[in-house]
């Protein structure tokens, strides 16, 4: 048996020496002086003799080295060989992949697949994960990681940019997880690192008043920017999808956002009121003017097309966050109000729906809000007539807002029939 002092003593010689203790376990002894701990066996599954080293002394002690061949031992003895699988180890660790590899599979496998937003995944992680750990091996992220990344951001004063990227990381884990890309997620445990911020932003009327009159006024913000914007509040729909808006999907009056546009995945027809109409017009001949078309032909195209790119593609639905954003004071206020977002102005409309005294019902058929329940499965009543009177008549409310002139708007409540 192999003692510390015995081990010290042991002199290098011109040649590789070997000394073995029993059952595989040896010392070797180089003749630069350094002693290397190591298991020789015959491999159970190919039968050949291997060499596995265990360790150096004295870097690794007698005793670690005795429980490291114990391990290896034991391995060996119920028809496993050690060094194949520690090569095999290796070779799984050098194929895995990259935070950024892993990133980059997760969006075009599962978000672009299933997220309409898989744009806003990708910009968070290009620009708050990769930086920090795109060339580390994905496995290799802990939970500690995890928490100083969002403690920085969180730190910076940005606790709901710090929701959103934890939100993105979850998601990415998980579904790594699931496709057995990982073996667990280091999110596990983790909490929320803000308390979540309650989206409850609603204009008042002399808000809108002001804001309506900003966007003309204001900078670095495109004609079709700010007829979108104008059009969220009109029509009571999603940013993203009237950014979208297509010429084909207009049809005597009614706008059909299709189901692959739809944040529901369900086509949802939009009665379009006489503002609405005029708005959609302005940026119709706005297109038609700047391609040369002539008056009596029909504009075909989208109704918002992104200026720096292809005309066949529309603007961002982020484009119009990022117009409001440049107009921003110092003090956070937009055009002379409180800060607000795109998708504030659709809540303000079904706001003043409801004030209106329009039901429930209705205002979420506007909203293309999936029914809840079971009235889901028994309700199928589309809400076309009542959606275009409730539209109409917020579109007067709206443009007496605007102009300051009294309208005939009064509250009512209407029977659907």
């Amino acid at each position: 048996m192999f003692t510390d002092r015995q081990i010290r003593n042991l002199k290098p010689e011109n040649r590789i020496r070997d000394i073995r203790e029993g059952r595989g376990f040896g010392i070797r002894i180089k003749p630069n002086g350094g002693k290397i701990f190591f298991y020789g066996y015959d491999s159970p599954v190919t039968g050949a003799r291997r060499f596995l080293t265990l360790g150096e002394y004295p870097e690794l002690s007698l005793e670690a080295a005795r429980m490291k061949h114990a391990d290896v031992y034991r391995v060996v003895k119920s028809g496993g060989d050690p060094l194949e699988a520690a090569q095999q180890e290796q070779k799984e660790l050098k194929e895995a992949p990259t935070l950024k590899e892993l990133g980059e599979d997760y969006l075009k496998r599962y978000a672009q697949v299933n997220k309409k937003s898989w744009h806003v995944d990708k910009r968070i992680l290009e620009k708050e994960v990769y930086p920090h750990w795109g060339r580390q091996k994905a496995q290799d992220i802990t939970k500690r990681h995890v928490i100083a990344l969002l403690d920085r951001v969180v730190d910076r004063g940005a606790p709901q940019s710090a929701n959103s990227i934890f939100k993105v990381l979850r998601k990415m884990f998980n579904w790594a997880v699931r496709k057995d890309i990982l073996k667990t997620t280091p999110c596990i445990g983790i909490d929320m690192p803000a308390p979540l911020r309650l989206k409850d932003r609603a204009l008042t009327a002399e808000e809108i008043r002001t804001v309506w009159h900003g966007l003309e006024n204001g900078t670095m913000i495109t004609a079709d920017a700010i007829r979108a914007i104008k059009l969220v509040l009109v029509t009571a729909q999603r940013p993203g999808e009237i950014t979208g808006m297509h010429t084909s999907e207009i049809e005597n009056g009614w706008w059909t956002i299709p189901s692959e546009r739809a944040k529901n995945g369900k086509a949802h027809r939009v009665p379009l009121s006489p503002l609405a109409l005029e708005l959609i017009g302005e940026s119709i001949e706005q297109n038609k003017k700047a391609r040369q078309i002539p008056q009596d032909e029909e504009f075909s195209g989208y109704i918002f097309p992104c200026p720096h790119r292809n005309k066949d593609k529309p603007i961002e639905r982020h484009a119009l966050s990022k117009a409001l954003k440049r107009n921003q004071a110092e003090d956070g206020s937009v055009f002379g109000v409180a800060a607000f977002t795109p998708h504030d102005l659709r809540r303000t409309a079904a706001t003043f729906m409801a004030e209106a005294g329009e039901m429930d019902e209705v205002i979420d058929a506007v909203l293309s809000h999936s029914k809840q329940g079971i009235i889901r499965v028994y309700n199928q009543f589309k809400y076309d007539a009542p959606q275009k009177a409730a539209l109409e008549s917020w579109s007067r409310r709206l443009t007496s807002i605007i102009t300051g002139v009294k309208g005939n708007v009064v509250p009512l409540v209407r029977k659907v029939s």
